[in-house]
C-alpha cells in the first residue's frame, strides 16, 4: 500500500519537533519527565547544574534538593523567568546559574563553552496538570525550565491558528503555574498560515498579538500587508521554527529582548507589571540592523520606517541597549562607545528613557538630559566625558551641548534619531556632526589658512563618519529618504536620459500591516466631511472695486473665522459627541478639535464652553495652544483658559480625566501625543501632505478590547485630499530620485544674473566673517548689496532673487550633509546670503482686497453633511518627488471687479442652493409650519407658563409631528428633517425662537 504525506495536526507536530530536533539540535524529552508540582523537568535541571556547576551541585545534594527547588519556585513566583535565568539564584553561599548567555565575541571560548553547554529541549503532548488530563502540543524548556507553551493547529484538518487562540482562554487556566504571570516568557498559537503569541493568560481577556512576517505579495519593498508570503521551500509559517525558535534566537531574546516592565498609573499610582516579548517585526528590524552594522562599521546610515502602532519606542530601546553592547567584526573593540537617542516628541521623551533604562540590565548605563539650560548642558558634557553608554534627550535640549564640546575626544557615537525629518535638520545637525566628529586637534600648531577653514567648515556640514545614523519615522519626507535611505544598485533612465537612483527605507513596517494587524485604527474609515453654505450681503451703499483672488480668500477666512460660524460648528461637534460619541470605548471616547491658529482656538473653546453649559453636560473642553494670544483686548494664555486645579500646566494629564472629553488644539499636539482614548476628530483646517497622515494618525491607537474604530468629521478639506496625502505613506514610501546637484549650479548662476554681489564681495566677507572680525567690517559689505537690492531691482526682480536665495540656503544646507565633494564657491555663497537675506526688504504688495471685510456682513451661515465615506488607499508603494531646487517669483496680475460681482461668485458657489423649489419650500418654512404651531394652544400655553427647557421639549415633541404631514406632499422638506441632525436641531431652534419673539409681551418664566 502507497505511504501518502501526512497532513494531520500531529504530523504538522512532528515535522516541527524534527526540525527543532535535527537542525536546531535540542533534545527530545517526554511528558513523564514533567514535575507537575515545581513546573519543571527536574531530570534536565540537575544534569545542567551537576555539568556546568559541579561544587553548587554537591552543595545542592548537601542540603537538600527539595530545598533548593522550593527556593527557585518562590523566586520565578516572585520574578518571572527572563529574571531567574539572567542572574541566577542565591541559595546559601552559592549563586545557581541557570543559564549561559552567548558572548558577544567568539573568541571568549570559556564562556562560548558554558553558552554551548545550556540545554534546549523539545516536549509533545505534555501533561501539565495534576487536576485534568490536558496537553500542550509542545513546550520547550531551557535548562528543564519551560520557556514557551505552543497549541498547533491545522486548517487541513478544519481548524485554524484562531481555534488555538480560544484553546488558551477557554481551557488553559491561569492558576496553572505553567500559565501563571511570567512563568513562561511567551505562549504560541500557530498553524501553517498564521503565528500569533500572548505573554499573559487571563481567561477570555487573553490577548494574542499577530507574530507574522507581513505579506508581501511579490513586490519589490516588503512587508505590505498582515500575514505570512509563499514559501516555495515549505510551509508559512517556516519561521517560527527555523528562526525564531533556534538556540542561538532563543538565547538572545532572554538575554536582549524578553522583559518584565513596571508601569506606573500617573493617577491611581498603581503599578502594572507587564511581561514583554518583541514582535516579529521588531525583533527581525533591531537583528538586520545589528548585522549590517556589525559587518560595515561605523559611518552608515538606517532608515527605518515603522508604522504607528510598530511599538517603535521599544524597538528604539532594544537597538539602544545592544548597540552599546555591539562589538566590531574582529570580536575585541565594542564598535560605539555613546549611543545617542535624540527625539522631537518631548512628551515622549521620559517614556523612551524609561522603555531603555527597563531593558539594560545595569545600572549608570542609561543617562536622561533634565533640567535647564546651564545643568543640561553639564550633563551632557559629564555623559560624554564619563562615557555614559547610552544618552537620551530632545532635539531642544541638544543644542545646550554644542558651543562648548570643542575638545571631545575622538569617539564612535550611534546616533538614533526618534521622527527622523525633524531631528537632523538646519545648524543643530551641522554644529552637532562638527562636535561628535571631534574637529579639534591640540597636537596642531600651524595656523589655518583661509581655504584650511573654509573645507573644516564644509566638513563639519557634513554626516559625521565616526558613527552611524539610526533614524525612525512613520512618514519620511524627501529628505529623510535621501539623507537616510538606502540608495537602490538599480538605475533607471529620466525624460531627459540622465541616470536615477531610488532611495528605500532600510526596515518597513506598513501603515497597512499596523491597520490589518489590529494595532491602530484605521481613520480614513467613516470619513465625514462638511460644506459650509452661506451668504454675504453689502454694508455699505456704493460699489468699489477689490481684487477678486485676495478677496475670495479673504471672504472664506472671514465666514469659516466668524464667531457666530465657529458657534455653529461648535454645536455640531457637540451634538455629535454626546448622540453618537461619548458612549464608546466603555464610556471614555474622547476628542480633539483642529484648528487654523489660536486666535481660532480660543474661540472654539469660548463656543464650547457656553454650549456645554446651556445643555448642562458634565463634560469639559481643555484647549492647547503656545504663548499669548490678545483677542478683543484681552490676553489669553491655556494655563489661564483651561485654570486646572492639578498639574496646572500639564495638559496630557489633565486630558486623561473623565471630565475632559474635547482637546481643542492650534499646531500643539498635532504630532507626538498618544492617548488611546481618542476617537474622534473635529477638523477645521486645511490639511496636506505629512501634516495630515501626522495630524489625523492621534486618533489611531487601538485600545482593547473596547475601541472598535474612529472617526473624522471635516468641515475644511474634501475626500480627494485626505486620499493624496495618505497614499505616499500606506505601504512603502519611495524617493523616486535624488536631488541633483546641477540644479543647485544653475540656481547660482541665475542669481548672479541679478548682480546684488560680486564673487569679491563674498570673499572678502567670508574671509572676515570666519576669521572673528568686528560686525562693523561685515554689515558694510552685505549692505552694499541689499541697497543695489532695493534700488536697482524691480519688484519683479526682488521677489524673483529672494526666492532664489530662500531655496539656495534651504537646500544646501541640506545638500552639504549628503554631498560626496567640496564646492568652496558654494559654502562661502551660503554664508554670504545666509546673512544678506534677513536684510532684503521687499515693499508689500498694497492689498487690493483691503476694507472688502468692513463692506459686507453676514446674512446666513449654514454647515450642512456632504458625505461620509471609507477613503481606500493604493496598494503599491507611494513615490514622493525629490526636493525642488528650480524657483521663479514674481507678482501676478490683479484681477480687478465689483464688490456686487465678487460677492455674488462668492454666495453662488458658497451658497444654499440645494432646494429643488426655493420659493416654495421657504414659504413652509418660514410662514406656514410657524404659523400652525403659534395656533397651537397648548404649545403657546406651555411657552408662556413652563420653563425654557420644558416648553422646548413641547415645541420640539409637536414639530415633529406636524412634519409627518409632508411625507408625501413635501417628500424634500421631510426627508430633510429625518435624516440631516443638524438641520433638524436648527430648525427646531429657529421655531421655538420664532413662537417665543410671539410670545414677548407675557415672556416665558426663566
Amino acid at each position: 500500500m502507497s505511504k501518502f504525506t501526512d497532513t494531520s495536526e500531529r504530523g504538522f507536530q512532528k515535522h516541527i519537533v524534527k526540525q527543532l530536533v535535527e537542525q536546531n539540535k535540542f533534545r527530545e524529552s517526554v511528558s513523564n519527565d514533567f514535575d507537575k508540582e515545581f513546573c519543571i523537568n527536574p531530570k534536565q535541571l540537575w544534569e545542567f547544574i551537576k555539568e556546568t556547576q559541579p561544587e553548587t551541585f554537591e552543595m545542592i545534594q548537601r542540603k537538600g534538593e527539595r530545598s533548593f527547588l522550593v527556593r527557585l519556585d518562590e523566586k520565578l513566583r516572585k520574578l518571572g523567568i527572563i529574571e531567574v535565568l539572567r542572574k541566577g539564584v542565591k541559595h546559601f553561599d552559592k549563586t545557581v546559574d541557570l543559564f549561559y548567555r552567548q558572548p558577544s565575541s567568539n573568541y571568549n571560548k570559556k564562556d562560548l563553552a558554558k553558552f554551548n553547554a545550556n540545554n534546549f529541549s523539545v516536549t509533545q503532548e505534555l501533561v501539565y496538570s495534576s487536576d485534568n488530563a490536558n496537553r500542550l502540543d509542545l513546550t520547550i524548556f531551557l535548562n528543564g525550565l519551560p520557556i514557551i507553551t505552543c497549541e498547533l493547529k491545522n486548517p487541513l484538518s478544519g481548524q485554524t491558528v484562531h481555534n488555538g487562540i480560544r484553546q488558551y482562554q477557554n481551557d488553559r487556566d491561569p492558576k496553572e503555574k505553567i500559565f501563571s504571570f511570567a512563568r513562561c516568557m511567551v505562549h504560541f498559537a500557530a498553524d501553517t498560515e498564521l503565528v500569533f503569541m500572548s505573554t499573559h493568560l487571563n481567561h477570555k481577556k487573553t490577548f494574542f498579538l499577530p507574530f507574522n512576517k507581513g505579506l508581501n505579495e511579490g513586490k519589490p519593498v516588503s512587508p505590505f500587508g498582515a500575514g505570512n508570503p509563499v514559501n516555495p521551500n515549505g510551509l508559512k509559517t517556516h519561521y517560527l521554527w527555523e528562526e525564531i525558535l533556534t538556540k542561538h534566537s532563543l538565547a538572545n531574546i532572554i538575554d536582549k529582548f524578553a522583559q518584565v516592565v513596571e508601569e506606573t498609573d500617573e493617577e491611581t499610582k498603581k503599578v502594572k507589571r507587564m511581561m514583554i516579548f518583541p514582535r516579529y517585526h521588531q525583533l527581525t528590524a533591531v537583528r538586520q540592523i545589528l548585522t549590517h552594522a556589525k559587518s560595515k562599521g561605523a559611518g552608515n546610515k538606517y532608515l527605518i520606517q515603522h508604522s504607528a502602532g510598530s511599538g517603535k519606542s521599544k524597538s528604539i530601546a532594544w537597538l539602544a541597549h545592544q548597540l552599546h553592547g555591539l562589538f566590531d567584526t574582529s570580536g575585541e573593540n565594542h564598535l560605539f562607545d555613546s549611543v545617542i537617542v535624540i527625539t522631537d516628541r518631548i512628551v515622549l521623551d521620559k517614556q523612551l528613557s524609561e522603555d531603555i533604562k527597563q531593558f539594560s540590565p545595569k545600572r549608570g548605563i542609561v543617562e536622561h538630559i533634565t533640567g535647564d539650560g546651564g545643568s543640561k548642558t553639564n550633563q551632557l558634557k559629564e555623559a560624554l566625558a564619563n562615557r555614559k553608554k547610552v544618552i537620551v534627550c530632545t532635539v531642544q535640549t541638544f543644542p545646550f551641548l554644542l558651543d562648548e564640546m570643542s575638545d571631545l575626544p575622538a569617539m564612535q557615537f550611534g546616533i538614533i534619531i526618534d521622527e527622523a525629518h525633524s531631528g537632523q535638520s538646519g545648524q543643530t545637525s551641522s554644529k552637532m556632526n562638527a562636535v561628535l566628529a571631534d574637529k579639534h586637534d591640540e597636537e596642531e600648531k600651524e595656523e589655518k589658512t583661509l581655504e584650511d577653514k573654509i573645507n573644516d567648515l564644509i566638513e563639519s556640514r557634513k554626516m559625521i563618519k565616526n558613527g552611524s545614523y539610526f533614524a525612525f519615522t512613520a512618514t519620511p519626507k524627501n529628505k529623510t529618504l535621501e539623507t537616510f535611505g538606502v540608495k537602490s544598485d538599480q538605475t533607471y533612465l529620466d525624460e531627459n536620459g540622465e541616470v536615477k537612483h531610488k532611495f528605500y527605507a532600510f526596515h518597513v513596517y506598513s501603515m497597512k500591516q499596523a491597520i490589518e494587524e489590529e494595532f491602530i485604527h484605521d481613520v480614513l474609515k467613516n470619513y465625514t466631511t462638511y460644506n459650509s453654505f452661506y451668504k454675504l450681503i453689502k454694508a455699505v451703499e456704493d460699489n468699489p472695486e477689490f481684487d477678486t483672488k485676495q478677496a475670495q480668500k479673504k471672504l472664506r477666512a472671514y465666514v469659516e473665522g466668524h464667531e457666530f460660524a465657529i458657534a455653529e460648528k461648535a454645536k455640531i461637534m457637540l451634538d455629535h459627541f454626546h448622540r453618537d460619541v461619548k458612549q464608546l470605548i466603555n464610556g471614555e471616547a474622547k476628542t480633539m478639535v483642529v484648528t487654523k491658529s489660536i486666535e481660532s482656538a480660543i474661540k472654539y473653546k469660548q463656543a464650547f464652553d457656553t454650549y456645554l453649559k446651556e445643555i448642562k453636560s458634565p463634560y469639559k473642553a481643555v484647549v492647547a495652544f503656545s504663548g499669548s494670544k490678545t483677542y478683543k483686548g484681552v490676553d489669553y494664555t491655556e494655563v489661564g483658559m483651561n485654570n486646572f486645579k492639578t498639574f496646572k500646566t500639564d495638559i496630557p494629564k489633565n486630558f486623561k480625566k473623565s471630565e475632559n472629553r474635547f482637546l481643542i488644539v492650534a499646531e500643539k499636539y498635532q504630532t507626538g501625543f498618544d492617548e488611546p482614548l481618542l476617537h474622534t476628530m473635529y477638523v477645521d483646517k486645511k490639511l496636506a501632505g505629512v501634516q495630515a497622515v501626522q495630524t489625523l494618525s492621534r486618533l489611531n491607537r487601538a485600545k482593547k478590547p473596547h475601541k472598535k474604530d474612529t472617526f473624522v468629521l471635516d468641515f475644511f478639506n474634501d475626500a480627494e485630499e485626505i486620499q493624496k496625502a495618505f497614499d505616499p505613506y500606506y505601504t512603502a514610501t519611495i524617493l523616486s530620485e535624488e536631488t541633483n546637484p546641477n540644479k543647485l549650479n544653475d540656481l547660482v548662476d541665475l542669481m548672479a544674473e541679478f548682480e546684488v554681489y560680486s564673487d569679491y564681495q563674498i570673499e572678502d566677507f567670508f574671509e572676515k566673517y570666519i576669521n572673528g572680525e568686528e560686525r562693523t567690517k561685515l554689515d558694510p559689505i552685505i549692505d552694499r548689496s541689499a541697497a543695489f537690492f532695493k534700488n536697482d531691482l524691480s519688484k519683479d526682480q526682488q521677489i524673483d532673487f529672494k526666492a532664489k536665495a530662500k531655496s539656495f540656503l534651504r537646500v544646501y544646507s541640506y545638500l552639504g550633509k549628503i554631498l560626496d565633494f567640496n564646492n568652496q564657491e558654494w559654502e562661502q555663497l551660503f554664508w554670504y546670503l545666509k546673512y544678506l537675506v534677513p536684510k532684503l526688504y521687499i515693499e508689500q504688495t498694497d492689498d487690493l482686497a483691503e476694507g472688502i471685510l468692513e463692506s459686507i456682513d453676514m446674512d446666513s451661515y449654514r454647515p450642512s453633511k456632504e458625505t461620509t465615506q471609507n477613503i481606500d488607499l493604493a496598494e503599491d508603494p507611494g513615490e514622493v518627488a525629490p526636493i525642488p531646487v528650480e524657483v521663479t517669483g514674481g507678482q501676478s496680475e490683479p484681477d480687478l471687479d465689483t464688490l456686487e460681482n465678487i460677492l455674488s461668485a462668492f454666495n453662488q458657489r458658497f451658497g444654499d442652493i440645494e432646494w429643488s423649489d426655493k420659493d416654495k419650500v421657504r414659504q413652509i418654512l418660514t410662514k406656514q409650519l410657524p404659523d400652525e404651531m403659534k395656533a397651537n394652544k397648548e404649545i403657546m400655553d406651555a411657552i408662556q407658563n413652563s420653563d425654557k427647557q420644558n416648553a422646548k421639549i413641547s415645541s420640539d415633541k409637536k414639530l415633529k409631528e406636524l412634519m409627518e404631514q409632508y411625507l408625501f406632499s413635501q417628500t424634500e422638506i421631510y426627508k430633510k428633517f429625518t435624516t440631516d441632525k443638524d438641520f433638524e436641531r436648527r430648525y427646531k431652534e429657529f421655531i421655538f425662537d420664532t413662537l417665543v419673539d410671539a410670545n414677548k409681551e407675557t415672556g416665558i418664566r426663566p
